[in-house]
C-alpha cells in the first residue's frame, strides 16, 4: 500500500467513485471494458471495491453506473480509433484516476499527457509507484488547474501542436465555470491540426436544476458528483462546438449501450440528458 499522502480535493474524491464503478464493471462477464487498475486506486483511497451485486454498488443509482460505464467504453473506442488513423498523442483533460495509459493497447511511439490538479496526480503517482505499474505508452503527468492557463505547461511537457491529437474530457467540463469550460474547448481547437479528435461528456442542465431544487442550502457529501457541478453544456451542443471549429456527433447513453450489446435496464435509462460527443477538426 502507498504511504499516506495528500488529501484528495473534492473533485479527486469523485474520481475514486468513478474508479469504483470501473472496478465493478471489470468483474462482469459481459463487461464493456476491463480496468484491472481501478480497484487498487479505490483501496488506496481507503474504500473497498465491490462486485456489481455488492451493497456498495446498490447504493449508486443505476443511471450513474450506466453513465460512467458507457462513457468509458465510448471514449476508449474513440481514442483507439484516432490512433488507428495516425494520431500519436493523447491529452486527457482532468485525468483523475484514469488508467488508459496502462490498460489500453497503444501503438508504438504514442504519448499520453495526463492533466489534473497536483494533489490528484500525486495521489495517483503514489499508487502507480507502489504497484510498480508500467504504462503501455509514454506517459507524461502535467499538474495544472484547468480553470487557468494549462496550454503553456502542456507545451513545456512536450506537446506538439503541429501533429494530430486526441483530446479526452471525461466528466470534467461540469466542474469548471461556464467561462473555463468554453475556454477549454476553444484552446483545444487552437492546438489541433486537421484530423485531430475531441471526446467529450456533457452534463444536462435538467439534472443540475433537480439537485439544486432538492438541496437549496447546497449541502452535499464528499462524493456527490452533482453538488460539485459549476456548469452545464449548451443545449445545442453541435452548434456550440461548430462555433469553435469542431465538427461533432452527439450520442445518447442508452443508444450507445444498446449498440455495445447491453441495452440498459429500465431504472438505468434516465440519464438526465447526459450526452457523449465525438468531434474532429477538418
Amino acid at each position: 500500500m502507498p504511504r499516506r499522502g495528500p488529501v484528495l480535493p473534492a473533485v479527486g474524491v469523485t474520481a475514486v467513485g468513478v474508479a469504483a464503478v470501473r472496478a465493478a464493471e471489470t468483474t462482469r462477464s459481459d463487461r464493456l471494458f476491463a480496468d484491472r487498475f481501478a480497484a487498487s486506486f479505490v483501496r488506496a483511497a481507503g474504500s473497498s471495491p465491490r462486485s456489481p451485486d455488492g451493497a456498495e454498488s446498490r447504493r449508486r443509482p443505476a443511471r450513474l453506473v450506466a453513465w460512467i460505464t458507457v462513457r468509458t467504453r465510448f471514449l476508449d473506442d474513440l481514442v483507439l480509433d484516432a490512433c488507428a488513423r495516425g494520431c500519436r498523442q493523447v491529452v486527457i483533460l482532468g485525468a483523475g484516476l484514469d488508467a488508459r495509459a496502462f490498460r489500453l493497447a497503444w501503438p508504438d511511439k504514442l504519448r499520453v499527457f495526463e492533466l489534473d490538479l497536483a494533489d490528484v496526480l500525486e495521489f495517483k503517482e503514489q499508487v502507480v509507484r507502489a504497484e510498480a505499474w508500467r504504462p503501455s505508452c509514454e506517459r507524461i503527468a502535467v499538474p495544472v488547474d484547468l480553470s487557468e492557463d494549462w496550454t503553456r505547461p502542456l507545451g513545456d511537457a512536450g506537446f506538439d501542436a503541429c501533429s494530430p491529437v486526441a483530446w479526452l474530457a471525461e466528466g470534467v467540463l461540469a466542474y469548471l465555470s461556464p467561462q473555463a469550460s468554453n475556454s477549454l474547448v476553444v484552446r483545444a481547437a487552437e492546438l489541433s491540426v486537421p484530423t485531430s479528435r475531441l471526446g467529450l461528456t456533457l452534463a444536462s442542465s435538467r439534472r443540475l436544476q433537480a439537485w439544486r431544487e432538492a438541496h437549496p442550502d447546497g449541502a452535499s457529501g464528499p462524493g456527490d458528483y452533482v453538488a460539485l457541478w459549476r456548469s452545464t453544456a449548451p443545449a445545442e451542443a453541435i452548434e456550440w462546438l461548430a462555433s469553435h471549429g469542431w465538427h461533432a456527433e452527439v450520442f445518447d447513453v442508452a443508444e450507445r449501450s444498446a449498440a455495445y450489446g447491453r441495452p440498459l435496464e429500465q431504472d438505468a435509462r434516465r440519464t438526465d440528458g447526459a450526452r457523449l460527443v465525438d468531434a474532429d477538426r477538418r
